[in-house]
């Protein structure tokens, strides 16, 4: 009898793995192409150079645009640079995969409610991306079809540097939308990671770890000119908006299966 019940739990747990598995590949194929459908792909370069300006202009009256200062201040480090390439074209893959796996494995009961935090959070932001195409820092002095080619403090850093791949390969720049900037998701990410597993963390270490993420993550986007800071705003507006939907979201789930096992029960 209780090899059974280990092997129905055993069974339940796959079942519940496959299925959440084939959930995010789903919602993160579908985010890819709706994505890519916008930007760089139906928007003109100049649009997206307007709204850049906008936001340098916005960043200016605000007195806090120092991205050309923060990005100069660590020109010509080369293997910094790319150290931060990698970690901007990495991490926000690896550790969203790895706080989702946590929470699954070892905190199941808040998994949900984060599971659907993210994905709200990422389809807001395609809303973004669709409204408010941005050409980011690094491609106003680019000179090809999806930039600006104006006199520019920025640098591409992946381009000059190097990382695991580039934006100016014929493949990446015809999959990629390149103005899908605002807001910024690497720091939506980042940001989530923390608040979903900052409490379930038992070694200091660890805390201090995914507490810094976030920080580092700003730092990223900013030095490899892939963002402005406003967008890392946005980023953390969206997840805001996300959070709040999500745990009302989550609360009339759990409610309604409640009511409907109630009713089940009696029967």
């Amino acid at each position: 009898m209780r090899d059974d019940v280990i092997q129905v739990n055993y069974s339940s747990k796959k079942l519940v793995w496959v299925r959440e598995l084939f959930l995010l590949t789903i919602c993160y194929t579908c985010y890819s192409w709706v994505r890519n459908q916008f930007g760089s792909a139906s928007v003109t370069s100049d649009t997206a150079y307007r709204n850049a300006d906008y936001m340098i202009e916005t960043e200016r009256f605000l007195g806090f645009y120092f991205e050309p200062s923060l990005q100069s201040w660590f020109d010509g480090w080369v293997w910094f640079l790319r150290f931060w390439n990698i970690f901007y074209g990495t991490l926000h893959f690896v550790v969203t995969l790895g706080v989702l796996i946590f929470l699954f494995v070892r905190v199941p009961v808040e998994y949900t409610k984060w599971r659907t935090i993210g994905l709200l959070t990422t389809g807001l932001a395609l809303v973004g991306f669709a409204l408010f195409p941005l050409m980011p820092p690094r491609l106003l002095g680019n000179c090809r079809e999806v930039g600006a080619c104006v006199d520019s403090p920025f640098i591409d850093t992946m381009a000059e540097y190097g990382g695991l791949w580039s934006f100016d390969s014929g493949l990446m720049e015809s999959l990629s939308n390149q103005y899908a900037a605002m807001p910024s998701l690497h720091f939506a990410w980042a940001l989530w990671s923390w608040l979903a597993i900052r409490r379930h963390l038992e070694s200091r270490t660890s805390r201090i770890a995914i507490a810094s993420y976030p920080i580092w993550t700003l730092f990223a986007i900013l030095v490899t000119a892939n963002h402005y800071w406003i967008d890392a705003v946005g980023g953390a507006a969206v997840l805001g908006v996300a959070y709040c939907l999500g745990v009302k979201l989550n609360s009339w789930v759990s409610k309604t299966i409640s009511q409907e096992n109630t009713k089940v029960s009696n029967l």
